[in-house]
């Protein structure tokens, strides 16, 4: 291995036994030693690593006849590339995405914890956690928050704040929901700021407003379940393809028709009896593809 490649995978502590011992051979290990302790705390800008490391080869190549400064220069890229690998992937967010008929359970920085539902993506930053506790949510997705500071989830359609409590968000296409579980949740929408207490909920359906009771301490999709109270159908059918991989053709049945009832998420036959017969509506089904029609 030379000594460029012994540098760079010193510089990504990446080096075997074999390998480190040939680094602490180099000629200029001790300058590598210095120089790096020198650099400690130093946050490079943002910029093409790949760019600027065949920058810096160039102008030492076409300086070769400054003999004593070129190796310097050597030194100060792979420096330069290291630290801006380490300040790109200690600072940028980490995202988590479902799929669908998938879910995911995540434990944030401080021991709170994130069920997400099905075809929904959430991102933070654990660099910036410990002074912001902030999230960015779209789809949906049970809270459980440690006590502590105050707790963002920010989505498309509003904003909820709380401090340490149990709360399930919603962020779909034209629907936004938040149920307060436990504690206490604030709930910014448009302009329009409100606090929910344990069994409230605040719902959002193509721009009108509704207030509801929510009898349960969970909500129900962590049992492997969707529940809808007086939900327009179109929005049952949406959920229904997130929990399954069907298209559903809804074009010959009033799509807004309100269902109010629940369906499994593990037996799609079953699931489709559950929204169909309280409806009078009736189904094929051939593949992936689903169509409902009116009795």
């Amino acid at each position: 291995m030379n000594r460029d490649e012994l540098i760079k995978k010193w510089l990504d502590h990446n080096l075997n036994p074999k390998e480190q011992k040939a680094f602490e051979g180099l000629e200029d290990y001790d300058a590598l030693i210095k120089l790096s302790k020198s650099t400690e705390g130093f946050k490079a800008p943002d910029y093409s690593v790949d760019l600027e490391y065949k920058s810096i080869s160039t102008k030492l190549k076409t300086k070769s006849h400054n003999n004593w400064f070129k190796p310097l220069l050597k030194i100060a890229a792979v420096l330069l590339i290291g630290l801006a690998t380490f300040y790109f992937t200690s600072t940028r967010n980490t995202e988590v995405k479902t799929d669908i008929a998938q879910t995911k359970s995540i434990g944030l920085p401080d021991a709170s914890t994130v069920n997400l539902n099905a075809q929904s993506t959430l991102s933070y930053n654990k660099k910036s956690w410990s002074d912001n506790r902030e999230v960015s949510l779209n789809g949906e997705a049970f809270f459980k928050v440690a006590k502590g500071s105050k707790f963002d989830v920010i989505t498309d359609d509003g904003k909820v704040t709380v401090l340490g409590t149990e709360f399930n968000v919603i962020q779909r296409q034209n629907y936004f929901e938040v149920t307060c579980f436990e504690g206490l949740v604030a709930v910014n929408y448009n302009s329009e700021s409100l606090k929910l207490k344990p069994g409230k909920r605040f719902v959002v359906i193509n721009g009108n407003i509704k207030n509801e009771i929510e009898s349960n301490n969970k909500p129900s999709w962590l049992a492997k379940e969707s529940t809808f109270a007086s939900r327009p159908l179109q929005l049952i059918i949406n959920e229904l393809e997130r929990q399954y991989n069907v298209s559903v053709d809804a074009s010959k049945v009033d799509t807004n028709q309100l269902f109010t009832g629940s369906f499994t998420h593990s037996d799609i036959d079953l699931a489709l009896k559950s929204i169909t017969l309280p409806l009078g509506i009736t189904y094929t089904k051939s593949n992936s593809v689903v169509v409902l029609q009116s009795e």
